[in-house]
Formats: structure tokens, C-alpha cells, sequence
């Protein structure tokens, strides 16, 4: 017999759009492009931009002839780095890993709805504990996202090493795409765990033979 629920496609929706966060949330994390900074009147073969991410930072050399692109990936041994970064990439990674256990219960609630398992308070339960692990990772990336933008809006520096030839502060400072991936993520979180938590257990059930 195959359970047919009109009912708990919803869920199958916030399923769905959960996963699309945390790929948005992944994917967010490998970009630099969290801050966008501009240097003023760069000079030839220093850089004239800077890409700082959560994990990384790209700088930009630019001369007559070309530009060429380095990148230096964060390691937990650099002071140089700011708390406003240390802090998003424990929220990104947090949230990254534990997506896995709200998958793992929401698989679990749909299996009991689509299996025709009248175990309600267990379905019910599944679901409210993803749909409060979705907006916990929510608040997470948002957070993460409030950090780098506050840091952007109030114009703070990075010392980086002098091997960077990047200055303290940058003459512009601007929202890079990886935030607004991010900010993406974590409201498709939040709709996912919104979508969990108003489940309700069907009182009409339609079963389907097979075939």
C-alpha cells in the first residue's frame, strides 16, 4: 500500500527549501566575497582590491599588463583576524554540521507520514525539533551576516600581514554577494522551520494500491 497525504506536501516543501539553505550556506562560506574593499590610487603592483570572506581573503594585484589574483585561507594561528569574523565562521560551521541532524528528523517524521505509522506525538515531535533546529541555524547566519555588516557600516580595519601590501582600512568598503547568499539561506531557514513547526496530523488519509 503507498500513502497518498496531500496534507504534509508542506513539509516536503520545507524539506526542500531547507536543503537549498544549506547549500546557499556552504556555498556562502567558500566565497571571499563577504566584504568588498577598494584601495585608493593603487600603486603599480600593489593591490587595488581585496575580497575578505569567512574562510579566505582575495587580493587583486593590478600593473600595466595584467592582474592577478591571490588568495590566503584563514587558519586558526592568525592573530591578524577580527572577532567579527571568528565568530561567523563557528556560527557558518555550526550550522553547516548540524543541518545533518535536522535532516535526519525531518526524513525520519516524513517516513512516519508517508509510511501510514500513526505515531503522532513521535511525527510530532520529529518535526518541531527541525523546525527549531531551522531557526536556530537561521539566527545563526544572520548573525553571521549582522557581523560582517556592522563591520562594513562602521568602517572597521583588518591588520593584515605586510606581505599583503593591504593598508588597515580600505577607501571603500562595500556588501560583497556572499553575504547576500547568505542572508538568503537564512531566511529560506527560517520559512523551512516555519513550515516544520505548523504541521498538523492528518485526520483523512487516502491510500493508494499498488500497482
Amino acid at each position: 500500500m503507498i500513502l497518498f497525504n496531500k496534507s504534509s506536501s508542506r513539509q516536503v516543501g520545507g524539506f526542500a527549501l531547507s536543503t537549498i539553505a544549506w547549500i546557499l550556506c556552504i556555498t556562502s562560506m567558500g566565497l571571499p566575497q563577504w566584504q568588498v574593499w577598494y584601495l585608493e590610487e593603487p600603486v603599480i603592483s600593489y593591490p587595488s582590491m581585496a575580497f575578505v570572506g569567512v574562510w579566505k581573503a582575495c587580493i587583486y594585484h593590478h600593473d600595466n599588463f595584467s592582474n592577478i589574483r591571490m588568495c590566503y585561507r584563514y587558519s586558526y594561528h592568525d592573530s591578524f583576524i577580527p572577532l567579527d569574523i571568528r565568530v561567523s565562521q563557528h556560527l557558518m560551521l555550526t550550522t553547516s554540521i548540524f543541518w545533518l541532524v535536522g535532516k535526519m528528523a525531518t526524513v525520519y517524521a516524513l517516513r512516519n507520514v508517508y509510511t501510514g505509522r500513526q505515531e503522532e506525538n513521535v511525527t510530532y515531535n520529529a518535526f518541531g525539533f527541525s523546525a527549531i533546529l531551522n531557526i536556530i541555524f537561521s539566527s545563526f547566519v544572520f548573525l553571521a551576516v549582522l557581523c560582517n555588516y556592522f563591520s562594513i557600516i562602521n568602517k572597521e580595519g583588518i591588520a593584515f600581514p605586510s606581505s599583503f601590501h593591504v593598508p588597515l582600512y580600505p577607501h571603500i568598503q562595500q556588501v560583497g554577494i556572499a553575504m547576500v547568499v547568505a542572508f538568503l539561506a537564512a531566511i529560506l531557514f527560517l520559512c523551512s522551520g516555519v513550515i516544520f513547526i505548523s504541521y498538523t496530523f492528518p485526520l483523512n488519509i487516502q491510500v493508494l494500491p499498488n500497482i
